[in-house]
């Protein structure tokens, strides 16, 4: 995984993980990257510091990233998967514990909380991706849940 600083055409900034700089230039080629503060499609990477290895006093390779000007560069080692994994199963828990499921009325809700016309709450629910794209539209400030989809349970007819 790869971690970039990118930029947008009105300036925000913001952090996307990639699995190679290849599915990076995939994703910005077919305007696959969206600004999570402006919608905008136009975005480039920002300055980054590469990884170098080298050797510590035993012998042993290690990585250190190069001082960059900019954003700075990710604290420590990447995680590993398990613990992405482990990270995205607490955020959905908490958002789960603490926020309410309004289900398939969720960009419905999200309207009503965005133009007032219901108090302003903690909501997740289900959204089409055209749906989640129409919301972001308007301004409506929204994100996908992270985390392992929750299997659900089918009745099998005998």
């Amino acid at each position: 995984m790869i971690n970039y600083p990118l930029k947008w055409e009105h300036g925000h900034e913001f952090e996307g993980w990639f699995r190679s700089s290849g599915d990076y230039d995939e994703q910005a080629a077919r305007h696959g990257i969206e600004c999570p503060d402006c919608g905008s499609f136009d975005v480039s990477k920002g300055v980054m510091a590469p990884n170098v290895a080298r050797t510590d006093e035993r012998g042993s390779a290690t990585e250190q990233s190069l001082p960059m000007s900019g954003p700075a560069p990710h604290p420590g080692p990447m995680p590993s998967r398990e613990q992405m994994k482990t990270y995205f199963a607490a955020v959905r828990k908490h958002v789960e514990e603490n926020f309410e499921n309004v289900g398939e009325k969720f960009p419905e809700e999200a309207r009503k909380i965005h133009y007032g016309e219901a108090d302003e709450r903690g909501i997740y629910g289900e959204a089409s991706p055209e749906e989640a794209r129409e919301l972001i539209e308007e301004g409506v400030e929204v994100a996908p849940l992270p985390g392992l989809k929750k299997k659900r349970s089918r009745a099998r007819a005998n």
